[in-house]
């Protein structure tokens, strides 16, 4: 399968950094499998955008959560993980909240909306894909094919 990084900068090695802010996933390396998102990501903010191509091997042997949809499991576990929470896996796959999705989740994680506000409000909105890997195991799943300059047009 072939996964797409949104950077300003060729990413031949990728790494786990932990930063201010955690991410839907928590800490980790992400990417997608949609490159139109990886463009759009890739022009936000200042510098030269770049998609950075990967191949991407599935191992068997590692720990994979996978989120097929938007589910009280997958807004749970992001709202644990943007709270600085961890977790045991090497890879988390599943939909990537939309900035409106985003927005919502925020709300439901510091009390202003109920669950039952936050679907409400999401139901209409269709998530993209993110996969992130937060381990060296499972990063060894990606091999560097290629980074490209990408202006959004």
């Amino acid at each position: 399968m072939t996964l797409y990084h949104a950077s300003k900068e060729v990413v031949e090695f990728p790494e786990i950094r932990k930063a201010k802010y955690t991410k839907d996933f928590s800490w980790g390396f992400y990417c997608t499998n949609n490159y139109g998102q990886a463009v759009r990501w890739a022009n936000r903010g200042e510098g030269t955008p770049v998609v950075n191509v990967y191949h991407y091997e599935p191992d068997e042997n590692l720990s994979v959560l996978r989120f097929n949809e938007m589910t009280d499991e997958w807004l749970d576990f992001i709202a644990e993980c943007r709270k600085g929470g961890t977790h045991h896996y090497d890879i988390v796959e599943g939909p990537m909240a939309d900035d409106t999705v985003w927005n919502f989740v925020n709300d439901f994680l510091y009390g202003e909306i109920s669950r039952e506000q936050f679907w409400s409000l999401a139901k209409f909105k269709y998530p993209t894909h993110q996969i992130s890997f937060h381990t060296l195991a499972g990063l060894h799943c990606l091999h560097f094919e290629r980074g490209e300059i990408v202006y959004d047009r």
